[in-house]
């Protein structure tokens, strides 16, 4: 497969017709993509948690109360239970995949820095994860699933943590230069 076009630290938006339940709507950074398959972690599907309680379950005590509301984000539909620290600046953290200037953290030691007050200055953090097998990603893209575009860090960082799946969605879109009202695949619309 050479020549592939890799898709590392770019964005997968989903096109208004995927109906997968856990790709609907979805925004997904590629932390890695080869020919062996892709890794991405879901950006703006926001569970009903917060860190809070990822702290207390894994028995982090939070010193610094600004980050108990922050919300989790749910990654992808693979080992849920698995948390992932996507940060900036990368650092030097036990376990990071570093992917440009941005880090991909899933030890211990980010979420206790988090806990404490210094942790990376930008934070997004949740469970789970998405994974494509070798050429799955490809044929995908070419059956329109996906839109793709360089990662955006003001989407991954700046946006209010408080916005829905679906306006960040929008907005990531947007900042690619599309109008997703106008993929639109309702019927009876002018």
């Amino acid at each position: 497969m050479s020549g592939m076009l890799s898709l590392t630290n770019q964005f997968l938006i989903a096109m208004p017709s995927l109906a997968d339940p856990n790709f609907t709507q979805s925004v997904t950074y590629i932390c890695e993509h080869t020919q062996e398959g892709a890794l991405g972690i879901v950006i703006n599907h926001p569970l009903d948690i917060q860190l809070s309680e990822v702290l207390q379950h894994m028995n982090i005590e939070a010193q610094a109360p600004a980050v108990l509301n922050r919300p989790v984000f749910l990654g992808g539909p693979l080992q849920r239970e698995r948390g992932f620290v996507i940060h900036s600046p990368v650092g030097s953290w036990d376990s990071v995949l570093k992917v440009a200037d941005i880090g991909i953290s899933s030890s211990r030691d980010i979420l206790e820095a988090i806990a404490r007050g210094n942790g990376p200055k930008h934070t997004l953090i949740a469970l789970g994860y998405a994974a494509w097998g070798p050429g799955q990603l490809e044929k995908e893209l070419a059956s329109n699933d996906w839109l793709n575009g360089p990662a955006n860090t003001s989407v991954l960082f700046d946006l209010p943590f408080g916005l829905s799946r679906e306006q960040r969605w929008h907005t990531a879109a947007a900042l690619s230069g599309v109008d997703l009202n106008r993929l639109s695949n309702d019927v009876g619309h002018a």
